[in-house]
């Protein structure tokens, strides 16, 4: 049986690892043998399953500057933690012995985790029967300032990567919208469609169907100021007679987890996030949320509608891109952070809850199936002996 080696390292929230897993979960499906090396704080219940872990010792950031990395008790790093997640990395990649190794942002993100990536790419490059080296990507990028950054990119890319898996639809937005030098790019790209978990999507919301407005703010802990701002809006919104139910990321402390549900007012739950969030959304008239790849696909695919506070400090571009995109599409009332208050929230929650028109989502939204198969080609070709795309300008 064929192997496959998958690195992920999620920082602030889950979304990298809740879209690795269901790749995961899908190639192992399509009977290849997963090996998932995880670099994240360990997060319950989250594991793919029928999937191989291995838990590098833990890395986490603070805020959304990403400096410094630190352990798993808010330490900085040290060069001894370094080395030690550079040689289990190294030691998992030789135990799995893959026909293909797929790293989760990289190059395209995680640039400060290259002190283990460079060694676990130059250990690839050496290994008599290279496996394949595929980058995992979602639809939009964050947006360079720093010159040279994206130059960087390329380099990474032409130099060491066979594949680049983007998890979008191209008629949602191209990868060369965020990434400059695409036209540059050696590997091929393969648009897979968004990654979201199985399930019919769901038709527009009737007015009597769906009675409560659903607050979330994904496994992270940047969103505690939009719970708070949710907890001051139910009151004032004019929609009446629905439940406001806010979901409380896994990385809230406990601490503001019970100033918050201490809060709560009549027709307020608050709880923390659930493992059945999609059964949630089909209960929910308005769905409000920041704009993060995994959680905007589960509620714009949903049939709630969508309100965005996209997540936009320490000079984040990408959620704003995305929530801009499903604004012009009519899928989405987008509200930023610097207008967010709650008569500005009531107001967007009104309005979502009454509009009468509202758009469709109709992009291919099979993408962990869909980059299973691109992966178990790619194997497969090369067990025949076929020539790899773009092998003569390696």
């Amino acid at each position: 049986m064929a192997a496959v080696l998958i690195y992920v390292q999620h920082l602030l929230g889950i979304g990298h690892l809740m879209r690795t897993r269901l790749i995961a979960e899908a190639l192992a499906e399509s009977g290849l043998e997963v090996h998932l090396v995880t670099g994240g704080v360990p997060v319950a219940h989250r594991l793919p399953r029928g999937v191989h872990t291995v838990q590098l010792p833990p890395i986490a950031v603070a805020d959304a500057t990403f400096t410094p990395l630190r352990d798993a008790d808010g330490r900085p790093i040290t060069e001894a933690f370094r080395q030690l997640r550079k040689e289990r990395l190294c030691a998992a990649y030789d135990e799995a012995a893959p026909a293909a190794v797929l790293f989760e942002s990289f190059p395209f993100g995680r640039r400060a985790l290259r002190f283990e990536l460079l060694p676990l790419l130059e250990r690839i490059e050496a290994t008599p029967a290279r496996p394949r080296v595929l980058a995992s990507v979602r639809d939009i990028l964050q947006l360079q300032t720093k010159p040279g950054r994206d130059r960087e990119m390329l380099e990474l890319a032409n130099r060491w990567f066979d594949a680049i898996l983007v998890h979008g639809d191209p008629r949602f937005t191209r990868f060369e919208n965020t990434f400059p030098f695409t036209a540059e790019l050696r590997p091929p790209l393969h648009y897979t469609g968004f990654v979201r978990a199985g399930g019919a999507m769901r038709p527009p919301p009737g007015p009597a169907a769906r009675n409560e407005v659903l607050v979330s703010v994904g496994g992270g802990a940047m969103g505690v100021a939009l719970l708070n701002c949710a907890l001051d809006a139910q009151p004032v919104s004019q929609l009446p007679g629905l439940t406001w139910r806010l979901l409380v990321g896994g990385n809230v402390g406990e601490a503001d987890f019970r100033r918050l549900a201490a809060r709560a007012g009549p027709r307020t739950v608050v709880e923390r996030a659930r493992e059945d969030f999609p059964a949630l959304l089909e209960g929910a008239l308005v769905s409000v949320s920041q704009a993060g790849y995994n959680t905007a696909v589960d509620v714009v695919t949903s049939g709630a509608r969508t309100v965005l506070v996209p997540f936009a400090s320490s000079g984040e571009t990408e959620q704003r891109a995305r929530a801009g995109r499903l604004e012009e599409l009519g899928l989405a009332i987008v509200l930023d952070e610097a207008r967010l208050s709650p008569e500005a929230l009531a107001n967007a929650v009104d309005a979502a809850g009454r509009s009468e028109r509202w758009g469709r989502w109709d992009f291919e939204s099979d993408g962990a199936a869909r980059s299973a198969a691109v992966i178990g080609e790619m194997i497969t070709e090369d067990h025949r002996g076929s020539p790899r795309a773009g092998e003569s300008l390696r």
